[in-house]
Formats: structure tokens, sequence, C-alpha cells
């Protein structure tokens, strides 16, 4: 990963010196939030094509379903919550005490419509870019965005992006984030990198389009188990003696895990019919090529009796690798009326697994899952006036895989303000690689399920209302049969995937409401959520809730600062919180140690000056006044008490 970032450095240095010559002011008045589509960037730098003057809503940003989204430089509260790791608002999640470690989940959504198993380590995927975590660009001038955080100990968070129409038809970007973190607890060192490549390309009569992407990824965790049983009472208790966290002896100071990825993509299409009247009839071929490699890796120098017994004592290694192949060919007929219908076919050659052979028992534990796999699927939607509706679904055909799902949602908007939305999911998949073929130096780590486990069948009807008048509010009920899960097991003293031999459900209820007075305001967001059947599989707090009370304000000629200051609070019931598993990098459902029931309390300091957003926050420091029995999961701590500083930085050249 080093020549990719210093390629990456070359680029910021380059649209740096750029910018200090150039730097365009965006808007002229926070409150804006870039309404006016009037304002004037810039007439320097213009890429053919586009207008002479450039305004804010040509910087658009595209998913992968085409939506779009403009680039948006203001300072609100909802972008306080989205400057971490993720960068995105982690609500319902309860990080580890070092920045890009894993999270714990407070609640669960259930809205997969996945025809195929997902590879295993979930805990280290958050901060994974899937496909659908990637945007494709088109800006009239180039455009760069830093951000910096900072970390614990010897390491900072940094991400740079730089963005370029060569055309009107040709966009280009780069990103990278990388992070290295030393922590406060030993063996808890965290190093990733991210680096994105995407391009998109038009045609100038629009008949063809053309959107891509390449993703290299590499996450490095030590791992050091959490604090023994026997410091659990030290650290709750305060001691100055054990304020510094080094001193603590962890589990083990010999692990490190590492999961590594690299995609190619490619979504592609082309109008046989390009709409030319009325009716609006058009006629499109699309298709997806993906190819992704990925592998999980788990090394120790020596084995530990932390996971009980091992083949060898000694230069432990667990890797398991999955390459996956797929393709889809769609064919998409739209019409005003009839609205937009389409059929698809896609296929994956998947190949997931172990480079050696386990007997275990006399018994040989296979070492690959390999399959080929066709599916068909279909989709449609269409608005009438306020009403709109939308479908899709799958079902595999050939293959070992025997997955199907419907997904729709319909949404009606009541007035202006109001809008009503209903969806259903059904989802009949098998449970994810890891949970139907492990293999591990550690001998209670191996197991064989492919044939024993049967297809989890999950079900979520909901619905939502959002208003900005009045309140935002959600509901969703999900059942679930055969739910998979990891569990601890109190004979073997280890952590076996098991089957729930009884339908499980789940009620989550969710309310986001702001009240605003003046300059002050505050932000409100409640969960409430409750399992029925298989509460003794799905743990999960009964009430999550944030609350933010804040001030923002102008200040100087011209408002040239927007300043943003506040308390956030955050808590969550307590409940017999998932442990953490380092050698699967997975969570585990255990039901003897209950965690929760202590505040949150951070304070920030926000500012806007031109496109440069200024972050400065006190996190948790309630910590030393409200007690130290604080932890994101069984012998894992929260975070103690620090101040962090960071920034986002924008240039429009």
């Amino acid at each position: 990963m080093p020549k990719y970032l210093i390629f990456l450095l070359i680029c910021c240095a380059v649209s740096l010196k750029a910018a200090a010559q150039k730097t365009i002011a965006l808007d002229k008045n926070q409150s804006k939030q870039f309404n006016n589509q009037n304002d004037s960037l810039s007439k320097r730098n213009q890429v053919k094509g586009f207008k002479d003057t450039a305004t804010i809503d040509m910087y658009k940003i595209y998913d992968t379903e085409g939506n779009e989204r403009i680039v948006d430089t203001s300072l609100t509260i909802q972008k306080e919550y989205k400057f971490n790791y993720l960068r995105q608002d982690n609500f319902g999640l309860m990080q580890f005490a070092n920045i890009g470690q894993t999270y714990s989940q407070l609640t669960r959504n259930f809205n997969q419509t996945n025809l195929l198993p997902e590879f295993g380590a979930r805990a280290r995927h958050f901060n994974y870019f899937e496909k659908e975590d990637i945007y494709y660009y088109e800006v009239p001038t180039p455009l760069t965005e830093l951000m910096f955080k900072t970390a614990f100990k010897q390491g900072q968070l940094l991400e740079s992006f730089f963005t370029v129409n060569t055309s009107r038809q040709f966009n280009m970007s780069v990103a990278y984030k990388g992070l290295r973190s030393l922590g406060n607890y030993q063996n808890a060192l965290t190093s990733t990198g991210n680096l994105r490549f995407t391009s998109n390309y038009k045609t100038k009569n629009n008949r063809y389009k053309a959107f891509a992407h390449i993703v290299f990824q590499d996450l490095l965790n030590q791992e050091n188990g959490g604090l023994q049983d026997e410091d659990i009472e030290n650290f709750t208790s305060g001691s100055e003696d054990f304020l510094d966290r080094a001193v603590f002896d962890p589990n083990f100071e010999n692990a490190e895990s590492i999961l590594v990825g690299k995609r190619f993509f490619l979504n592609h299409q082309y109008d046989l019919i390009q709409p030319k009247d009325s009716t609006g009839h058009s006629l499109t071929v699309k298709q997806v090529i993906n190819f992704e490699d990925k592998y999980f890796q788990f090394d120790q120098t020596t084995s530990d009796e932390f996971f009980g017994e091992s083949f060898s004592s000694s230069n432990i290694r667990d890797r398991v690798t999955l390459e996956n192949f797929e393709t889809d060919l769609s064919v998409h007929y739209n019409n005003n009326t009839l609205g937009d219908l389409s059929f698809g076919i896609g296929y994956n050659d998947i190949n997931y697994g172990y480079d050696r052979v386990t007997v275990l028992n006399n018994v040989q534990i296979p070492n690959r899952i390999q399959d080929q796999v066709v599916r068909l699927s279909a989709g449609y939607s269409n608005t009438i006036g306020r009403f709109s509706i939308a479908g899709k679904a799958g079902v595999n055909i050939i293959g070992d895989f025997d997955s199907s799902y419907i997904n729709g949602i319909i949404n009606f908007k009541i007035n202006d303000d109001i809008d009503f939305e209903g969806h259903i999911i059904a989802n009949i998949n098998a449970p994810n690689y890891n949970y139907l073929l492990y293999q591990s130096d550690y001998i209670n780590y191996n197991w064989n399920n492919i044939n024993a486990f049967n297809n989890q069948t999950t079900g979520r009807i909901g619905a939502a209302i959002n208003s900005n008048k009045y309140l935002n509010a959600s509901v969703d009920y999900t059942t679930i049969d055969n739910y998979t899960y990891f569990n601890l097991d109190e004979t073997l003293n280890a952590i076996r995937p098991v089957q729930l031999d009884e339908s499980l459900s789940l009620l989550r209820i969710q309310v986001e409401k702001e009240i605003k007075l003046g300059k002050f305001a505050l932000d409100n967001t409640i969960l409430y959520q409750t399992v029925g059947n298989g509460t003794e599989a799905l743990n999960l707090a009964d009430i999550v809730t944030r609350n933010t009370f804040y001030y923002s304000n102008h200040f100087f000629k011209n408002n040239a600062l927007f300043l943003q200051t506040g308390i956030t609070f955050n808590y969550f019931t307590s409940y017999n919180m998932d442990g953490y598993d380092p050698l699967l990098a997975e969570f585990y459902t255990q039901n003897q140690t209950e965690i929760g029931g202590f505040p949150r309390l951070d304070f920030f300091v926000n500012a806007k000056v031109r496109q440069t957003r200024i972050y400065l926050k006190a996190e948790h420091f309630n910590a030393a006044f409200t007690g130290y029995d604080y932890f994101s999961a069984p012998n894992n701590p929260y975070r103690d008490f620090n101040i962090r500083f960071g920034l986002v930085w924008n240039f429009f050249l």
C-alpha cells in the first residue's frame, strides 16, 4: 500500500498548490446550505462542455443505483455525527477503545437481500468498502477534499480525495483513507488503508454510460483479547494505579489479524431505444461485471489456552480466502405510463476456503466451497402523482445455494412536508461461509456444517413517516427461521456456530425529532426494540438514545465564521452484550455478563470558515465522575476521556 500512498500524496500536493492560488468560496452565507443555485463559483479551470459559470448544483455525486445528490460543504449536526472513522452516522454502534477496531451492534436491522452467503470476519467489515459504498462524480472544475482527525497515541486518521472531469463526458477520481493508531492498551495497534479509483463515462448523446471502480483495502489490527478477568475490578475501581491503561496485561500480546481485499467493478449500459416523445418509450441493456478477491488472516507467534488446545504450539496462522466473479445482464423497458420493468440473468463463480485439509477425530473436514450459480432477477418501479412503488425479486436456479428474495417499497407523499413509506422483505439464504466451513490451528475452531445447516428465512415488514415539521418515525417487525449465530459453548469453552430451532422475532420503533428555539436546538433520536422468541440467541438493548443540545450562529463580517457547540448524551439500557472473538473476528452470544446503563457525554465545538470545517471534541468527559463501569463488550473497555481535533477541507479549483 505505500506506493499507492506516495502516488496519492503527489496528487494532493499538486491540487494543494493550485488551491493556494485559486481557492474559491462556495457560499457567502452558511444558512443557505447551498439552496441558492445561482451562487457563482468560478470561470477558471472550467471543463469544456459545462456552462461558463459553475454553480454548486453542478458538482454531482452518483451511487451505484444512479441516484444523484450534490456536493455539500455545510456544517450541520448531521455532519457532526458523521465526523468519525466510518464517516457515517454511527448511532446504534458502540466503539471499542482504539479507533479502527470493531464496533458492538446495539441494534440489528436484517434488511439484506442476498442470494449468496457473505464472507466471514464480519466484525472487521465496518470500514470495508463494498461495491454499494463507492460513489461516482461529475464536476465542472477539479474538486479536492482533505480530512484529518487525531487518533490515540502515535497516529492519526487521514483521508484525501480528488476528482476531475477531463470533459463533460468523462470523470475520474482517486481517494485514500489511512489510519494508524497505537491505542492506550497493550497490543491494540490499528493500521488500515482504503484506496479507491473511480471513473465514469457517457457519450454525447447519452446513449452509452459506464461506471467503473478499482478498490484495494487492507485492515490490520493487533488483537489482545481484552482485559483478563482478574483485572476487571481494577478497571472499574478507578484506582489511580490503573488510569494508565498500558499497565494492564491483556489476555495475550502476540496476535494480529488482517482483512485484505481488492475489487474490479464495471457497470455499463446502452440505450437501444431512447425516449423521444411524451410516451417516453425506452429500452436499455445493462451489464455488471464484478471480481473480488479477499482474505482474512489471524497470526499468533505461539498458541494460547485462551482459544483452547491447538495442533501446533507455535506460528499459528489461520487464513481463509474468497474469490468471487459475478456478472449480470439485464434488459430495462421504460414507459411514462407503465413505469420501468426489468428482467435479468446473473452468474457467479465462487471459490471459498483453505489451502489445507484438516482431519479431526478421524473425520476429514473439506477445505473448499466451490460453486457456479445462475440466477434470475426482475424489477418494477413506477410513479403516479404522489404515489410511487418499486420492487425487486431474485432466485438462484442453478447451483448448490437455493436462495431467493423479494423486496418491495411503496411511498406516498401526503403533502410537501410529509412522506409515508412502507416496505416488505422476504429472503431465503444460506448462512455466511464461516458458519458453514471453518478451519484453524485451534482444535475447537474446526467445523463442517455444509449439509448440517438449513437456509435462514427472514421476513421483514416496516413503515416510516418523515416530516421536517413534526418528526421522523419508523417501525419494523422481523421474523427469522433457522437463525444462525455464534454462541459460547460452556461445555467446550469455545465459540461455535449454532442454528436456533424456533422462530425469532424482533420489533423496533425509532423516533427522530429536532426542536429548535432561536439559535438553540435539541436533536433527539430514540430507539426501542424488543426480541420475542429467541431471546437467548439475539441480545439487544431495549432502549438506545442520543440527545444533542447545541447552539449555532454566524460571527464576524459577512458571516465569515459559522460556529456550532453543544453536548451529546448517549445511553443504552444494560443487557447481555455480545462478546468478541478475535480469532473469528466475529461477535458471539453470551448470557453471563450485562453491560450498559452508563451515560456517555461528549462536548463539541465545530466551526466553518469558507470551505473548511473544524471539529474539536471532548469525548466521554463524564468518565471520571460517573464511574468506570463502561465497556464496549465483555472484557473490552470503552474509551476514556480524551480530546480530539479534526478538520475537513474542500478545494474547488
